[in-house]
């Protein structure tokens, strides 16, 4: 059994710390939980590129008797996704002992650190929606939506060849979500059934028109009188957003960090000692990058 040393208890801090941290940042995403992610724990500075292939379009060719195949040369696609953006909150603890003993309170220092990044990465996906230009825009500016514009919606990205099995998602701001709750043949148990149901009493649209919906407070909205808000329909691989490790701080310097990976998210948590406040600092960090795929996998809805 190996001796307790204040070393032993700095790692452990840290290692607590980055145990919370993941599952509380994944919990506060929802437009990052949906889109294609590409998570790799190797390391990676800012600015770095990461080359995403795409498959190539191939076609069908009918092969007569004692006939020859037809080669093709597909062009294999290629998204370039640049690490740009280096995320973090920090935070200080001026008793850590007492955190440790309380967990709790923990998680009263840890969640806010954990949000402000979600909000960062959830705000950052959302201002994408200008780059879907492969499919016109439905919807206009200040007019809830309706039924007509989500089946239009669903028709684009079928037109499109989004393949079939492909789950397809529409995220929308509170207020165009308050507008589909109140759609009658969505909400009333005698047209739609259970699914209406649960409208009323739980206030969850579920599926809809093929389309999974969910509500985000970071769509995008701009102008004025009318505002416009730029909801949108999609599917997993119309966006992608990598995370990759950043380097672990140099020895001797003061500082421990770890590392907190889930699934495909990554992010590090790092703990150095500040001396003019007498108390741990913790940085809370996570180096990403996001942008559009699939250009026609994807529609602007407004309202």
């Amino acid at each position: 059994m190996p001796a307790i040393t204040s070393a032993n208890i700095a790692n452990a801090i840290v290692k607590l710390v980055a145990a919370d941290a993941l599952p509380a940042l994944v919990g506060n995403l929802v437009l990052g939980n949906l889109v294609n992610r590409d998570y790799e724990p190797t390391l990676a500075q800012a600015g770095d590129t990461v080359n995403i292939p795409i498959a190539p379009q191939l076609v069908a060719n009918n092969i007569a008797e004692g006939g020859a195949v037809q080669p093709q040369n597909p062009s294999l696609g290629n998204a370039q996704i640049v690490l740009n953006t280096h995320a973090e909150a920090t935070f200080q603890i001026p008793d850590v002992t007492k955190v440790l003993a309380v967990p709790d309170l923990l998680r009263i220092y840890m969640q806010p650190a954990v949000v402000a990044i979600a909000e960062k990465i959830e705000s950052d996906l959302m201002n994408l929606y200008a780059g879907f230009t492969a499919n016109t825009p439905l919807g206009t500016a200040g007019t809830p939506l309706t039924e007509a514009i989500l089946d239009q919606a669903e028709t684009a990205l079928f037109q499109a060849k989004v393949p079939a099995s492909d789950k397809k998602f529409l995220v929308v701001d509170s207020s165009t979500y308050s507008q589909l709750r109140q759609i009658p043949r969505f909400s009333e148990f005698h047209t739609a059934g259970d699914a209406g149901l649960r409208t009323i009493i739980d206030g969850t649209i579920g599926k809809l028109k093929d389309f999974y919906v969910f509500r985000s407070q970071y769509v995008q909205k701009t102008g004025s009188a009318p505002v416009n808000t730029h909801n949108l329909a999609f599917c997993k691989n119309a966006l992608g957003l990598v995370i990759r490790r950043l380097p672990q701080p140099l020895p001797g310097t003061g500082a421990i960090a770890e590392y907190a990976e889930l699934g495909n998210f990554g992010m590090r948590v790092t703990m150095s000692y500040q001396p003019n406040t007498l108390s741990q600092q913790f940085t809370v960090d996570v180096l990403y990058g996001c942008a559009v795929l699939r250009n026609n996998h994807a529609v602007q809805v407004n309202s």
